[in-house]
Parts: structure tokens; sequence; C-alpha cells
């Protein structure tokens, strides 16, 4: 462990450089909280990240870089990433484009995007400068444990085995309780925010309107909302409405809801049988996805035979298409049970197709 307050610079860059380029992991503050590096490009220390980060969801890793110029090494930046770039950085934004296939597996999501971040972090960015590689920019606790704002904050949660893997701490006292990094998706044709951070990017992120333009567009929205709200999801359950007329794509967005959980049967909207279940198992984690099509029910309290309220349980996903015919009984079960509701209204213009997003929560 390094003190930062009483080990030079040079030191501490000499010493950290030297540790990533054996494999090693390091400890080190941020602006936001403590995070874990490891050099990006190497296979054996982004596994040794991953074993230490523990279960992840299937949530990627992201990469700290010094500026623009390294960033295009490593992603395609478009205009909305450059801007971004230009507007937040550095500073507690992470920036997600298409990656490029040069870090490590295990690195990049699986939607083929990585997390970009330019820390507001002095030493951060010198260590950068001098091993002018990527190094992972991933809070140090691990998975479902609390955010480290100390050196104390992050030993007393981790396991044995955790803190085996630890190479090097730059231990750097007692951080501001700073908000983690606001995540933002660049790599659709308007940007996605995935996390909501210190730093906000639109004055309501509880609504916000998507726009695709081909059907893998569609399901690639579908899987990465999916995985903003996997917590949800495994602890509560999920409700995603959806409305729109015939054509729109509804049933297009539920097999993009299907791609992300694995599951590899067909689906098909269920026009006549109203409800079809599928089981899933993601990661460590088993649930089911029920897909409802209520466009054949004639009255509001046909819907109430259909038993959703057995339907809504933790580690489940429930989709139900033509919403807007059931919304005030579903909306009652929701807010009894506390689970949330993604509204998505489906609309096309020419070649685009729009999707209108508003998330509900209750408690």
């Amino acid at each position: 462990m390094l003190d930062l307050s009483n080990t030079p610079v040079s030191e501490i860059i000499a010493t950290t450089c030297n540790v990533l380029q054996k494999g090693g992991l390091v400890i080190f503050p941020t602006e936001t909280t403590y995070g874990a590096g490891v050099d990006a490009t190497n296979p054996a220390a982004v596994e040794k990240l991953l074993a230490y980060k523990s279960r992840r969801e299937g949530k990627p890793l992201s990469i700290a870089v010094t500026n623009k110029t390294m960033a295009s090494e490593y992603v395609f930046l478009n205009q909305q990433a450059d801007a971004l770039i230009d507007q937040f950085l550095p500073g507690p934004v992470t920036i997600v484009c298409k990656d490029k296939g040069v870090v490590s597996p295990g690195v990049a999501s699986e939607f083929g995007t990585l997390g970009l971040r330019i820390p507001d972090y002095q030493l951060i960015l010198d260590i950068l400068e001098t091993y002018q590689k990527p190094i992972t920019a991933t809070s140090a606790n691990g998975s479902g444990q609390r955010r480290p704002y100390s050196v104390k904050d992050l030993l007393d949660n981790l396991s044995g085995v955790q803190k085996e893997k630890i190479d090097l701490i730059l231990d750097a006292g007692e951080l501001p309780h700073n908000q983690p990094s606001t995540i933002i998706d660049t790599t659709l044709e308007t940007p996605i925010t995935l996390r909501e951070g210190s730093t906000a990017l639109a004055p309501n992120t509880a609504s916000q309107t998507l726009i695709t333009t081909t059907e893998e567009e569609t399901k690639s929205i579908a899987g990465k909302l999916l995985l903003k709200h996997w917590t949800t999801i495994r602890d509560s359950g999920l409700i995603i409405a959806l409305d729109g007329p015939l054509g729109v794509g509804k049933t297009v967005f539920t097999k993009g809801v299907a791609q992300f959980l694995g599951i590899s049967e067909t689906i098909t909207s269920p026009t006549y049988s109203y409800i079809e279940e599928y089981d899933f198992t993601r990661h460590q984690t088993k649930g089911r996805l029920y897909h409802a099509d209520l466009w054949k029910v004639e009255s509001p309290e046909e819907t109430q035979r259909l038993g959703f309220e057995d339907l809504l349980k933790p580690k489940t996903v429930t989709v139900i298409e033509w919403f807007s015919i059931t919304a005030e009984h579903i909306q009652k079960l929701a807010q009894k049970r506390t689970i949330p509701i993604m509204h998505i209204t489906l609309s096309e213009d020419g070649t685009k197709r729009i999707l209108q997003i508003t998330d509900t929560k209750h408690s």
C-alpha cells in the first residue's frame, strides 16, 4: 500500500506502472470512488479483475484513457461521442462507444460496446500518460457491495480471496462521497442514459425518446434497457408496457428482450393464447419471461381473468403488448407489489421507429 500523502508522485507512478506491466491489480482513487484497475489489453489481468469483482450480471467494464486521441485507438467515436467528450470529459461521465476489438475479452460488453472514461483526477491521468495503455475503470467494490470512499470501506467488505488478488493500493484517504459516473450509450441514433450519476445529461431521465432504423437496433435497445434494470428485475420484477399501432415493432422489441435473457425459443405474438411464458437463465439468475398480447381483449374487465397478479414477482419480466387496454388494472397490481413499469410507446416516421420511454416506480 502506498500512502499518497507521504510518497513522491514519481515513485507512485513508477510503482503503479510496474505493477500494471506485470498483470497486477491496482486499487486507485478517482473523483467518484476508489477504482480497480488492470491493463485492459492483458487477458490474464482482465480475468483476474473479473474474478475479483465476482458476480457482475453481465455488466461490461470501462477503460480509462488520457484523451480523445487515445480513446480513438480502442473505440469508434461518432459525432455524439465526440461532442459529449468535449462537453463532459474529463469528469464523472462514462461514454459508451462501439468497441474496436483491441482490449482483452471480458472488457467490452456483449453488445460490442465499450465504456470510455477520462477521469478528472490528475494522478490517474499522469499514470495513464506514462503507461500509454488503457486501464480498466470500474469501482473497486465487489458486485453488490457498498461504494468504497476509503480503503477501510473497501477492505472491510472484501473476502479474503478478493483481498489476495490486490497487488497495490493507492491510499488517498477518505474521498468525497460523490455519486458514480453517469453512463450514456452513444451507439444508437439517439443517446440512451444507462445510469444517472452526479452529472445530469437530460432534464428528466425518467422519460426519454429513442430512435431506431432497423429491427436489430430495436432489439439492441431492448437488451440495453434490461441491463439497466437488471437489479430491479432480480429483486422485484419488471413490467414492460408496450403501446403503438399494428406492425410498429412491439413483438420485435419483445424478441430483443428474449435475446438478452438468452431464450432460444421463437417469440411470436400470443394473440390467441393471450400469454406465453419462457424460462430463462442469465448468469446466476433463473427467472421467467411472460409475453402478453391483449389485442383481442374486448374489455378491461376481461384482463382481470388472465391472472396477471400471479405473474408479477421477483426474477420475472412481464411484457404486455397493447398495454393501454389493461393499464388501470396493471398499474394497481404494480403499485400493490411495488413493481416498476417501463412504458414504451412505439410509432413510425418514415423508416425511423420512435420509442417514447417512461419509467414509473411504485413505493
